[in-house]
């Protein structure tokens, strides 16, 4: 005998954002659910759930259509429904210079442009990228290790494949 959950009549398995071009488990609840979204985090699902004035326990497919709608405006235009600057992601955007909330498929390009960038001025974060190297002040001398350069030779070890 199994036990199913009662779920409700419009109840979706899965929700897409059509905007975002991005599809969310609808078993989840709101605040997780919407942290599947690249470019959201957890602070900034409960600001929107808040703004939203949606429950925060509800399952995501549990929500009618207008309500999808309005979460998916409030990702995508944070400022204009008084969401805070400081939780959005990319402030003071070198190029327009305002604080934006970058997602989906905009922010794998917008990474990659930057890394780009600091690739081709010379920065020293742009020549580690550049080189395959840690980047943010990781230990190199026994993590991050690949190629023929992995392991260590005893000189025991050594002396015999020099007498082979």
């Amino acid at each position: 005998m199994s036990v199913t959950a009662i779920r409700p009549k419009n109840f979706k398995e899965k929700i897409f954002f059509r905007k975002l071009r991005t599809q969310v488990d609808g078993n989840a609840k709101m605040e997780y659910a919407l942290t599947q979204i690249r470019g959201v985090g957890r602070r900034f699902a409960q600001a929107i759930v808040k703004v939203a004035e949606i429950d925060p326990r509800a399952r995501i497919g549990t929500i009618s259509e207008k309500e999808l709608n309005l979460l998916e405006d409030i990702i995508l235009n944070p400022k204009e429904h008084g969401i805070p600057s400081f939780l959005l992601n990319r402030k003071k955007d070198p190029r327009t210079g305002e604080d934006l909330q970058v997602v989906g498929n905009q922010l794998e390009i917008t990474v990659k442009r930057d890394i780009d960038k600091m690739k081709r001025i010379k920065s020293y974060k742009g020549v580690r990228h550049y080189l395959g190297l840690k980047v943010r002040g990781q230990r190199t001398k026994s993590t991050g290790r690949h190629g023929l350069v992995v392991g260590v030779i005893r000189r025991k070890q050594k002396q015999q494949k020099g007498k082979k």
